[in-house]
């Protein structure tokens, strides 16, 4: 036992600032009163933090996580480059607790932060997208793999680079995603080619656009098609955030200036 507390001394000695992802009332007091920052990452500030920073979806994947949030602390200068930072989260849905210690110059900027809180769209607009990809992705239609396409924000320009693929359900409707019942039609539609087009602030523009910018200069993983090539185009040569469902591997990605910067596995939500 007393190794194991000499373990935990050396992973906390001479650190810069503590992170805690969701921190219940009792563990926030334990650290509050610690002669270091304390930064709280979590989807709501409940213990009252001076210095939070709010976590769109839930990360099961810790990596991605611990990266959200030390990009959100950097970003809002609750921490600085090269800090020593003691992350404190949950794992195994919330029955363990994990502690690691990162040097911030060790992540090298993913853009998963700015995805959320600096896109054209609303963050709670990208967020009710991305939940509506990851159910989609979870179980299909009719019990089989599916892949679709969601641009978000920018929709003017996005449609100026887009052409019709078939009469568009939702012209001169008033529909935005996050209603249960509109999530439900963007699910049917899904089936269909074509993407859906999202307003900065939800709308539903449209659905079964083709997009035409060129993909020349965008670079995709190999085995990924079509789907994510237009994707990353539309995202480079527009201000809106390309939200693909891989049909092949069921894997959720995110484009944001031509580059992937966010991989969700919908299995794990």
């Amino acid at each position: 036992m007393n190794e194991l507390r000499d373990l935990l001394a050396d992973v906390v000695a001479d650190a810069d600032a503590v992170s805690l992802f969701s921190p219940n009332a009792a563990a926030f007091e334990q650290f509050e009163d610690a002669d270091l920052p304390v930064v709280v990452v979590g989807p709501e500030n409940t213990v009252g933090a001076d210095n939070f920073v709010e976590l769109p979806i839930d990360f099961t994947d810790l990596e991605d996580r611990i990266r959200f949030g030390i990009e959100g602390a950097l970003e809002k200068e609750f921490f600085e480059e090269g800090d020593e930072v003691v992350c404190v989260t949950d794992f195994l849905g919330g029955v363990g607790n994990t502690v690691a210690r990162i040097e911030t110059n060790e992540f090298s900027p993913s853009g998963v932060y700015d995805l959320f809180v600096n896109s054209r769209a609303e963050p709670g607009v990208v967020r009710d997208v991305f939940e509506v990809a990851i159910e989609l992705g979870k179980k299909g239609q009719k019990g089989k793999p599916v892949g679709a396409l969601f641009v978000v924000g920018d929709a003017g320009k996005v449609m100026n680079k887009s052409r019709p693929l078939s009469y568009n359900p939702f012209e001169k409707s008033h529909v935005h995603v996050g209603d249960p019942i509109v999530n439900v039609m963007l699910k049917e539609f899904s089936r269909l080619d074509g993407a859906f087009v999202i307003s900065d602030a939800g709308k539903i523009v449209s659905a079964y656009r083709y997009l035409e910018p060129s993909a020349e200069g965008v670079d995709i993983p190999k085995g990924l098609g079509a789907r994510h090539m237009a994707g990353g185009a539309i995202s480079r040569d527009t201000n809106a955030t390309a939200i693909v469902l891989s049909e092949s591997d069921g894997l959720v990605r995110a484009f944001k200036g031509g580059e992937i910067v966010l991989e969700i596995d919908p299995e794990e939500y």
